[in-house]
């Protein structure tokens, strides 16, 4: 019988962030406790606000943590990569993209 909020084991793939990377909130983060200086329930992190992958470390050796930096709010807060998405990617996907439509106008 298992816990009913079964989820994937993450750490048996490669982090999906790595340090250096730009990344962006994609979910309002507040202290669950867990953040030190802040009272519980106050926001630590808005959606939208862009930052920095620091470190990657694992929690229960299950789940991958990244440690992000952001920078406009001047707190290190431990992230899930379900709460974020790649800002390098996404530049990456869109210069591929019109690098892509400019050839096809050429042929």
């Amino acid at each position: 019988m298992g816990l009913g909020r079964e989820e994937e084991v993450e750490i048996h793939n490669p982090p999906r962030f790595t340090p250096g990377e730009r990344v962006r909130a994609t979910r309002h983060i507040r202290n669950d406790g867990t953040y030190p200086g802040k009272e519980v329930g106050e926001s630590l992190v808005r959606k939208g606000d862009a930052g920095f992958v620091r470190d990657v470390g694992t929690f229960l050796q299950q789940f991958y943590i990244y440690a992000v930096e952001w920078i406009d709010r001047g707190v290190v807060v431990g992230m899930r990569a379900r709460e974020l998405m790649s800002l390098d990617e996404v530049s990456t996907l869109a210069t591929a993209e019109c690098t892509d439509r400019s050839k096809g106008k050429a042929r």
